[in-house]
């Protein structure tokens, strides 16, 4: 259920100071607004570009199992570029247009689909091949630029406010989403001229939403990073001290491996739904905002638990819970569920949410406790890659599984979901973390 955008998402941020630069308090106020409007018409623009309303429109168009799950993948290859983004930002004067320059063309491109949609709706498998071809493109672009917004919202964003704004952000970026998902799929589901061109008309609204969000980024205060270069080590010096600390490496395998196995069955439950349990696009984008707010809702919770016990302590055990949360999926086609599927699909979904907020949170904080405040902003690179092709190699695999395995297809691929995340979680056990008990 986790949404892929090419508006990256704000957890590196956290790593680095307010630039003296930045002194207006009324422009940074002006600007912290601008930028949550820019993330709540992001949010609706990735709503609609991604998730369950994409996996929908290539169902209708006949795509396999292996195209949806380079879907998801290909966003996951993209985190490999953050580092040479983070280069090419900093030898230039300005954020905000290094972040034109590369945002822009990267909503852009979904033109092309919605013309494909409009002239070449006959040919589904070649629509099928372009919507690969632009979430590629898109994100590559997206994974070019996102070290450079993260950067510039982080000067921008005062240390005393930052917990409070990027709740705060984060709230209205998920209410975004809340409303835009149920709102596009009754479009999709009931246009007249079928689902296809119902995505297309939700689509034009979406390249719209995600080209007046960056015209709300003329309105936040440029940044010149050439000012800043010397307070920052060398990168080389930064990633030689990471990849030789212990514990850091421990985490690493942690997140590669859980990412693996996350990513093993989760591009697939939607698909699960829609095509094995044949639920209409509707019920299931019910059910992604049930997820949705169940996930905004405990972030508060998980919140106040962190502070009491730390985060690792919260991952293991969000981590057992997700860890079988896959098997779950085995009992939809028991004869006492299938008289009440619907209820258990929106308690499960209720469920799922609430825990997965604390898996999303902690990941975030610990990689901020636990590595050297120098070298963090290189280990976030670093953490993101490998999660990035351990994610995309994950997905990979569950594609060629539910396609080819003989054992009945996405069952397997939950089942051996459900060992992976288990396993994945040892390494966890043997990383220290100073408020962990």
């Amino acid at each position: 259920m986790l949404e892929l955008s090419d508006t990256p998402t704000l957890s590196i941020s956290l790593t680095e100071e307010v630039s003296p630069k930045v002194t207006s308090r009324v422009s940074v106020r002006h600007s912290l607004e601008a930028s949550t409007l820019d993330g709540l018409l992001a949010a609706a623009f990735s709503s609609i570009t991604g998730g369950v309303l994409l996996n929908n429109f290539l169902l209708d168009l006949g795509a396999n199992p292996i195209e949806i799950g380079m879907v998801a993948s290909l966003p996951m290859l993209a985190n490999l570029l953050q580092p040479l983004g983070a280069l090419l930002s900093n030898r230039t004067d300005s954020r905000h247009s290094y972040g034109l320059w590369i945002f822009l063309p990267a909503r852009l491109l979904w033109l092309l689909l919605l013309l494909g949609i409009i002239f070449n709706a006959d040919h589904p498998s070649q629509l099928v091949y372009l919507t690969l071809a632009l979430v590629f493109s898109s994100n590559v672009l997206g994974g070019l630029g996102s070290a450079s917004w993260m950067s510039w919202l982080a000067a921008l964003v005062p240390s005393r406010l930052r917990g409070r704004y990027y709740s705060t952000r984060q709230v209205v970026c998920n209410l975004a989403s809340l409303i835009c998902l149920p709102l596009a799929s009754l479009v999709v589901l009931r246009s007249t001229e079928g689902s296809i061109a119902g995505y297309g008309m939700v689509l034009s609204i979406a390249i719209v939403a995600g080209l007046f969000s960056l015209g709300c980024q003329q309105f936040m205060l440029d940044i010149n990073p050439q000012e800043d270069r010397s307070e920052y080590p060398s990168f080389r010096n930064d990633l030689v001290a990471t990849l030789s600390d212990r514990n850091l490496g421990i985490f690493l395998i942690y997140y590669g491996l859980w990412g693996f196995a996350m990513n093993l069955s989760a591009p697939f439950f939607n698909l699960y739904m829609l095509d094995d349990l044949g639920l209409d696009v509707t019920w299931v984008t019910l059910f992604n905002t049930l997820y949705t707010g169940a996930n905004m809702l405990m972030l508060l919770v998980w919140g106040r638990s962190i502070d009491r016990c730390g985060n690792r302590t919260l991952l293991l055990f969000a981590g057992i819970a997700i860890a079988v949360m896959p098997l779950f999926w085995l009992l939809t086609n028991t004869a006492p569920l299938q008289a009440h599927l619907f209820i258990y699909l929106a308690l499960f979904h209720l469920i799922w949410g609430g825990t997965w907020s604390a898996i999303d949170l902690s990941t975030n904080n610990i990689q901020i406790g636990i590595a050297p405040v120098q070298h963090r902003a290189t280990f976030f690179s670093i953490a993101a890659a490998t999660t990035g092709i351990s994610g995309a190699l994950g997905t990979t695999v569950g594609s060629f599984l539910a396609q080819y395995a003989h054992y009945d297809g996405l069952w397997g691929v939950f089942f051996l979901s459900s060992i992976g995340r288990s396993i994945a979680l040892i390494p966890l056990l043997f990383v220290t973390e100073k408020r962990s008990r």
